[in-house]
């Protein structure tokens, strides 16, 4: 009896020992991932806003606190859950025109002064993605913060063609909502109106106010204002009346004096659209930035592309983070914002509002 249960007992320990060597030897369960924090969205939980608070000489105003800043939706007062005044990486996207006019030493100095912007001006922990458009738009480099891969191919750009900026700001809005980043932006530069788009401005805008993308622009503009208004008015000259009873009418229809669609001439027969004007449009570029809380910079050459990027980059790293919930449901309508700090001589620049989609 006493033999059989020490044999017993051995089995037992065998077996048990035997169990725990191949527990040891299995590989242990794989971790499931902890879950990903709920992002916060425009019109859902936090509306995000980015203010540029300047003095009365256009200067930055830094040391300001969460007590300084008033936030209203709607014309409603809201409570600042989130509030940031240190500098945070940004997600950048750059749009370049390309077009035939940006040819020779303007794409030169435009190439000069992208270079310093992402090597001099923005922080080691900013990504940046590369856009050029001529006829059309091209995506030219994915996100990186690799700045040599970024100079690259900046430097393969070859200017031709036609200005199909809305275009292009119209796709790289959504990629630039991608980015890593809390803080996304774009920078816009061309030198002329758009003139091969198959979007719209209205559809720009209407893209930009559903996002939280910061746009910048610079045009460059070889005439100054003051020139332009020293120029003396053109004044057209009357055609001459028809015989009595010519097809058409009494007066000739000239393309100059028919609206941007074309028109007939007397008799019969299509005229081509009238030529549309190849200057920058300085009120488009402000139509795209200003609802966003971006800005648009006028510059005289590609010279200035320098210190207007570098103007740029300051704001981008001098700005306060806001945040605060949504007070409605997605409703799909445009709600105001408005920001104010307790300084009324202080102007604050931010998103004039979003749609709640």
């Amino acid at each position: 009896m006493t033999t059989r249960r020490a044999a017993l007992t051995a089995a037992v320990v065998l077996a048990a020992i035997g169990t725990l060597a191949a527990q040891q030897q299995q590989p242990p369960p794989p971790q499931r991932p902890p879950a990903a924090p709920a992002p916060f969205k425009s019109g859902v939980e936090l509306i995000n806003v980015t203010a540029t608070v300047s003095d009365g000489t256009g200067r930055f105003v830094p040391g300001l606190t969460r007590d300084d800043f008033t936030v209203f939706e709607d014309e409603k007062p809201q409570d600042i859950q989130y509030f940031n005044a240190e500098r945070v990486p940004v997600s950048l996207g750059l749009i370049v025109d390309t077009s035939g006019s940006m040819a020779g030493e303007k794409m030169d100095d435009a190439k000069s002064a992208l270079n310093r912007f992402v090597y001099d001006l923005l922080d080691e922990r900013d990504e940046v993605f590369l856009y050029r458009f001529s006829d059309h738009p091209t995506f030219v480099q994915r996100w990186t913060t690799d700045r040599d891969s970024l100079s690259r191919a900046i430097a393969r750009i070859v200017p031709n063609g036609g200005t199909a900026m809305y275009d292009a700001v119209l796709e790289a809005i959504p990629y630039a909502a991608t980015g890593r980043n809390q803080k996304k932006a774009l920078v816009v530069i061309s030198d002329g109106n758009d003139t091969s788009s198959i979007a719209t401005l209205r559809e720009v805008r209407d893209r930009l106010r559903d996002g939280e993308v910061l746009v910048y622009a610079v045009g460059i503009d070889g005439e100054d204002v003051e020139d332009r208004l020293r120029q003396p008015p053109i004044r057209p000259r009357m055609p001459r009346p028809f015989p009595p009873g010519r097809p058409g009418g009494r007066f000739p229809v000239f393309p100059q004096f028919a609206g941007p669609g074309g028109g007939q001439f007397p008799g019969g027969g299509q005229f081509p659209r009238r030529m549309t004007d190849n200057r920058v449009n300085s009120t488009a570029l402000r139509d795209m930035t200003d609802d966003s809380g971006g800005r648009t910079e006028i510059v005289r050459t590609a010279r200035d592309l320098d210190p207007a990027t570098t103007s740029i980059a300051d704001e981008l790293s001098k700005q306060y983070a806001l945040g605060y919930s949504a007070a409605g449901q997605k409703d799909g309508r445009w709600h105001s914002i408005r920001v104010e700090v307790r300084n009324r001589a202080y102007r604050v620049r931010a998103r004039r509002g979003y749609i709640a989609s």
